[in-house]
């Protein structure tokens, strides 16, 4: 069983960039993908990135050439750097793994 936890969300301006954590825990998560989705309010929840074990990468058109995901085996750790936030970021993001999700964290993004 794994659990997933995210952090590193916030309230931030248009512009602003952010950093969120999927720490992984009870089994290593290095060997299969790990993918980010979001939800924003009133919204079905969306694909964002997935990093696969090898380190391929693929992204929503939305979030494209913005946002990176990478991951840290040594902290079973997988990262979304979001730069050049825009409110219709503003949603809570999910990390999902092999059918596992996290709790999610919220981020906010204001004009």
């Amino acid at each position: 069983q794994v659990q997933l936890v995210e952090s590193g969300g916030g309230l931030v301006q248009a512009g602003d960039s952010l950093r969120l954590s999927c720490k992984a825990s009870g089994r290593s998560v290095s060997s299969e993908g790990v993918t980010w989705y979001r939800q924003a309010p009133g919204k079905e929840r969306v694909f964002v990135a997935v990093i696969g074990h090898l380190g391929t990468t693929l992204y929503g058109d939305s979030v494209k050439g913005r946002f990176t995901i990478s991951r840290d085996n040594a902290t079973n750790t997988v990262y979304l750097q979001m730069n050049n936030l825009k409110p219709e970021d503003t949603a809570i993001y999910y990390c999902e793994h092999n059918m596992y999700w996290g709790q999610g964290t919220q981020v906010t993004v204001s004009s």
